[in-house]
Order: structure tokens, then sequence, then C-alpha cells
């Protein structure tokens, strides 16, 4: 009797957890793609942007991560598309791909709300090449301002915008004021890196809206005690080269970065199933797709209500793994002829971390703050981590950097890139060149 084939589309946090989940099930062949190498423990990812840690650190092969797993094949590939009809999974470069069990676990990208033209002034944080670029964009506005001689322009160089008050904002957001006030403190002459200003928009009334009040007003003083300054109830309504426009007034700032909005996978749309207004589709309690069982979307594309009328479940990296392995146990559930059980969410908590010795943690209904919930903060990180070298060596970096307040990564790459900021003057067109002459190998 053939194998059934899964195919898991995304090596991310459910994927992952799908796969390393049906390892022992000698009835089925796993295909895991990704339209990338590796995986990425995204909640790392801002210490990459910010240059606290190197990319290395927080991403592993997927290859090795299964070297040993013998009934799964990892594919360098892009899904397309989905035909439900027939059961298979559109790709870039391999045509159909047929399944017996699909798993969508792509992840989220950026949303700009209709404002596609944004993302070029102010990247998101969804992967490397954005964060190293972010921290491109970082590091060459201090760069530029130590040798810039007016003060009008080294304010706008110095001067730093994260737009979304979410837990990636607020991260970043601290992560620079540490930058500018402890790592870079004494490395330039002509400019006092202690006056960059850092500005956190924020539209609602508050950061971090999902954390309580008391917890989410603990994160803004702990923001403004290392100097970034917290503008809730604050709509941008457009953002352009080196500005940022809220309403009648206009901010000058040469890096602004995006943290707002998110929106599902693209390759929802391709379903024709019903989608929410943010592009998740509205899955069974299984996590299924309706009327098509063999069919599973989880994490951040999926929207599931535990309860009717409840809010769906968060885009969270526990939700997207718990789901990756309720979804394996309905897959061995349906070939060993039984029911599935619907998925039920154990809320572990949630955490954010603000900067050196502060974060804020909300796990079993228990609040903290401060030293011990940046201690947990460290804990429960480098537990996820992938890899026994990525643990040590991340361990290893915050040790340093918490005892020398100094960062190892402030490496500067692509730095000529076309098109990347911080925003530049126009340059003067370069004279006409005379006609290359071709000269042979042998002259």
């Amino acid at each position: 009797m053939p194998k059934k084939q899964v195919l898991i589309v995304g090596g991310g946090f459910g994927g992952l957890r799908v796969a390393r989940a049906l390892a022992r099930a000698r009835d089925l062949e796993l295909t895991l793609l990704d339209r990338r190498n590796h995986h990425l423990f995204q909640p790392l990812l801002y210490q990459v942007a910010m240059a606290a840690l190197s990319p290395a650190e927080i991403a592993y092969p997927i290859r090795t991560i299964f070297t040993h797993q013998r009934n799964i094949r990892v594919l360098l590939e892009t899904a397309t598309g989905v035909d439900l009809a027939a059961r298979t999974l559109r790709t870039a470069s391999l045509g159909a791909l047929p399944y017996d069990y699909l798993v969508l676990a792509c992840g989220s990208r950026h949303s700009y709300f209709g404002h596609a033209d944004w993302e070029e002034h102010a990247p998101g944080l969804k992967s490397l090449a954005e964060a190293t670029e972010i921290r491109r964009r970082v590091l060459t506005a201090f760069e530029l301002a130590e040798k810039e001689p007016d003060p009008a322009a080294q304010r706008r160089l110095l001067t730093f915008v994260v737009i979304g008050g979410g837990p990636t904002g607020v991260e970043l957001a601290g992560a620079l004021g540490e930058i500018s006030r402890h790592t870079l403190s004494r490395d330039f002459r002509r400019i006092d890196p202690e006056r960059a200003r850092v500005i956190l928009l924020e539209a609602g009334p508050r950061i971090l809206p999902t954390f309580t009040p008391a917890l989410s007003d603990r994160a803004t003083r702990d923001l403004e005690k290392i100097g970034v300054h917290v503008w809730t109830n604050t709509l941008v309504t457009a953002v352009g080269p080196g500005t940022v426009t809220l309403g009648p007034e206009t901010l000058q700032a040469a890096t602004v970065l995006w943290a707002a909005g998110v929106a599902s996978s693209e390759l929802n749309a391709t379903l024709g199933v019903p989608l929410d207004r943010q592009g998740r589709v509205i899955v069974a309690p299984d996590c299924s797709v309706p009327g098509h069982p063999e069919v599973f979307v989880i994490g951040d594309q999926a929207h599931l209500e535990e309860q009717p009328g409840a809010p769906p479940l968060p885009g969270l990296a526990p939700v997207a793994m718990q789901q990756g392995r309720h979804v394996a146990r309905s897959i061995l559930a349906d070939l060993a002829g039984e029911p599935r059980a619907p998925f039920r969410y154990r809320d572990k908590g949630q955490m954010a971390t603000i900067g050196r010795r502060r974060a804020i943690a909300q796990l079993h209904g228990l609040e903290f703050a401060g030293f011990l919930a940046w201690l947990a903060w460290l804990v429960v990180h480098v537990y996820y981590l992938i890899g026994f070298k990525n643990r040590l060596f991340v361990m290893a970096e915050w040790t340093w950097s918490y005892l020398a307040f100094r960062r190892g990564a402030r490496l500067i790459v692509d730095k000529d890139w076309q098109g990347a900021g911080p925003v530049r003057p126009a340059q003067p067109a370069p004279p006409p060149q005379p006609p290359a002459v071709a000269v042979s190998a042998g002259a």
C-alpha cells in the first residue's frame, strides 16, 4: 500500500512541530517546503536588527534539523497556490505536487494598510534580510551624523521613529534607546549619541494592548527612563523619504521602522475559502479548512475561535507550536480510524523586554516586571532556540553585552546598496564614459 503524502509548507514554529511529531509515522512520507533554507527564531530577530546578535545565532538550517528523520525530505521551494479540488500544491519550479494531507504554516507578512509604497521608507522586521537592513540603516545614521556639519541635518539623522506599539515595536524602541545611551555613547567624537531622539508611535490609547494596563504603564515608564518618547493616540497618515506625517504635523527622521501591522500569507487567497479581514483562513475547531479535512492551516495564517464570538487566537509562537502538534495528532488519528479532537490552546502567558534589566511578564495569572521578568525572558528564549551551539553563543553574547555594555554584531553590510536609507541628498550624475574596448586574454 503506497504511503500517504503529507506536504508541509513553512519551516517556522508550527511546520517544524508537525514534522517532528510525525517522525515515527511509517505510513507517511513528509515533504517540507520553505523558500528559505533556515528556521528563524523570530522572537530574537530584533536583536539582530539592533546589533546584539549575529544572524547565524538565531537561525538554523532546516535540513540539519531533520538529518536523522528518515521519512521527510526538505525542499527549497516557493508555494504559489493550492488546488483543493485536485489536491495539489502549485510551486514556483516543481509544478503541481499531489498530497493526501496539506499543512499550511507560512506565517505572516507586513501590512501597510493599503500603502505599499511606505515599505521602501519604513522597513518591517520579518526576515534576516530585513533585520540586517535595519541594522545597516541605524548604524549608518550615526556614522553620517558624525561627519554632518549642519545641526538640522544632524538632528534628522539622529531621529529614529518606530511605528507600532506592540511587542516588536517596544523591543525595537527599547534597543534603540540602549544603543544610543550605552553602546555608542563613547565611540564618537563630534556627536553625542545620547542626544539621539527615539520616538515610538502607537495609534491606540496605550502600548502593548494585549498586556494588562498596569504592565503597559510599567513598560511606558521603563521606555521613558532610557530616553524613548512614547506617543499614544497618534495616527500615521503618510510615510515618505525621511518623513513621517501625523495629521498636520510632519516628523523629520532619517530612520523609520515599521511594526504596526501584519497580514496573512498570500497563499490563503488561492484557497477560495472564507477569510477574515487580515486574510486569515477561518478554520474548523480541529484547524482544518471547512469542507476539506485533509487541509490544515495553523499559526499566523489561521483564524480560530475556541468559543463562538471569542477573539481569535493570537499570532504567537506558542499557538503555532501547539497547533502543529495537534495537527500531527489529527493525522495519526485518521490513520488509526479514530475521531479527531478539537484544538485547545494552553495559554502559557506572554513577555516583552524593554531593555537591560527591564521586561514585563504575564504568566499563568501572575504579573511581574523588572529584573525578575527580564531573567525569565532570557531563560525562556534560550530554551526555545534550536541547537546547542546557538544557545551557547547567545548566552555568551548576552553575558558579554551585559558586563561590557557592548554589542558584538555592529557591522554595516551593503552600505552602498541602491535605494537603501538613511535618506541621502541627491548626487550629481557621473560624467559620460568612453565606450568600453574589448581586450583579449592574450593582449
